[in-house]
C-alpha cells in the first residue's frame, strides 16, 4: 500500500511517500480502506519528536481516519466489507476501572492512533473492533474524518472536565484551529456566551458564523483588556486553553474569581509560570485534559448526525502532499480541519 511515513524525527522534509506492507489483522481486528484522514497538531509534535516518547518506526501519522471496511477478523461479527466507518482515535484496554467507567484516557495503557499506534496517512489502517464506529453516508468521508479527535477533546474539556453551564462566559482561543472551531459550537450548544480569539477579519467572521458572540483579533488588540470590557471587568468563568506560554499569563488575568481553565495543548511551548498568590487568592482551578472517552465520541457523533454540531473543513490535499498540508497548519492559514483525501 502507499503511505506517508517518516523514518526519523525532524521537519516536514522527513515525510516520505512510500510503499509499505498492508497491515495484517488479528481475529478481533478490522482493516479499513482509508478514504480521508484529518490532520491534527499532534501530527506535527509526533513528527518533530516528543521528549521521552518513542513511536514505532517507520511511522505513519494520522489520528482521524474515515473509510470503508476492507476485511474483518474471524471473530468480528458486527461489520462487513463495504461498511462506512470511522476509527475512534483512543485505544483503550477495555478492562480497567477507567475504561469501564468511561474514563478511557486515564487508562494506563491508553494510546492514540497515529501517535503510539500506526495511523491513517495510508491507503489502509487496522484497528481493534472496539475502535470501529459505523457512520451514515449522509456526510462525506472528509466530513467524518474532521470530527473525532477535536470534537471529543473539546467536549471532554468543556462539558466533562470544565462543567460549562448555560449563561457562563467562556474564552476560546484560536477559532481557526480544528479544536477551536469545534469548541465554539459545543460551548454555544451548552448555552454559554462565547468569546473567541483569531487573527484577521475573515477568521473572525467565520467564528461568528459558528456561533461566537464576541470575537477578538489578538494581533491587533490586547485580548485580556477586551475580555474585561466585554464582561464588565468581571472576567470569564472558563478558558479553553491549548496554546501555552504565549497566552498563559494573560489567561489568568481574564479569569473571574473561582474561574476554571481547561488545558489540552502547548503549541507555543511546554513551559509556563503561575503567580501562586493570585492562584489561591482568586481560587482559580487549572484542569488538565487529554482527549476523551469513546462514550463522549459517540455522544458527539449523535449530535453531528442530528446536525446540531458540524465538521468544519478548511481544505483537502492528496495523501502525497501531506507535507504541504502540514505546512498550511504550521502557517496558521487554516480555518477548521485540513483533510488528506486518499
Amino acid at each position: 500500500m502507499k503511505a506517508m511515513v517518516f523514518y526519523e524525527h525532524g521537519g516536514i522534509e522527513k515525510l516520505t511517500y512510500a510503499d509499505m506492507e498492508k497491515p495484517k489483522i488479528s481475529p478481533y481486528e478490522v482493516l479499513v480502506k482509508v478514504k480521508a484522514c484529518a490532520l491534527n497538531h499532534l501530527d506535527i509534535w509526533v513528527r518533530q519528536g516528543l521528549p521521552g516518547v518513542e513511536v514505532p518506526m517507520p511511522h505513519i501519522l494520522g489520528s482521524d481516519s474515515a473509510g470503508e471496511v476492507a476485511e474483518v477478523g474471524m471473530e468480528v461479527k458486527t461489520f462487513r466489507p463495504g461498511d462506512p466507518v470511522i476509527i475512534a482515535p483512543g485505544v483503550r484496554c477495555r478492562k480497567c476501572v477507567p475504561c469501564i467507567t468511561n474514563g478511557d484516557s486515564m487508562c494506563n495503557s491508553f494510546k492514540i492512533m497515529g501517535f503510539q499506534v500506526q495511523g491513517g496517512y495510508a491507503e489502509f489502517v487496522k484497528a481493534h473492533v472496539d475502535n470501529i464506529i459505523p457512520v451514515s453516508r449522509k456526510r462525506s468521508f472528509e466530513e467524518w474524518a474532521a470530527v473525532p479527535l477535536v470534537f471529543i477533546t473539546a467536549w471532554h474539556m468543556l462539558i466533562t472536565r470544565g462543567q460549562l453551564k448555560a449563561g457562563e462566559h467562556v474564552l476560546i482561543h484560536a477559532a481557526g484551529s480544528g479544536i477551536g472551531s469545534a469548541a465554539i459550537q459545543i460551548a454555544r450548544l451548552a448555552g454559554a456566551r462565547v468569546i473567541t480569539t483569531a487573527r484577521g477579519k475573515e477568521k473572525l467572521e467565520k467564528a461568528k458564523q459558528l456561533g461566537a458572540d464576541e470575537v477578538i483579533d489578538y494581533s491587533k488588540e490586547n485580548y485580556a483588556d477586551r475580555v474585561k470590557d466585554i464582561t464588565g471587568n468581571k472576567g470569564v468563568d472558563l478558558i479553553f486553553e491549548h496554546i501555552g506560554p504565549d497566552t498563559w499569563e494573560k489567561n489568568l488575568q481574564c479569569l473571574t474569581k473561582g474561574g476554571r481553565m481547561v488545558v489540552c495543548g502547548a503549541t507555543s511551548g511546554p513551559q509556563a509560570t503561575v503567580e501562586l498568590r493570585f492562584l489561591f487568592m482568586k481560587q482559580h482551578a487549572i484542569i488538565g485534559c487529554y482527549m476523551g472517552s469513546k462514550k463522549e465520541l459517540l455522544d458527539v457523533l449523535s449530535l453531528v448526525e442530528l446536525g446540531r454540531l458540524r465538521p468544519v473543513i478548511d481544505s483537502t490535499f492528496p495523501l502525497q502532499e501531506a507535507a504541504a498540508a502540514q505546512q498550511r497548519m504550521l502557517n496558521r492559514e487554516n480555518f477548521g480541519k485540513i483533510i488528506l483525501k486518499i
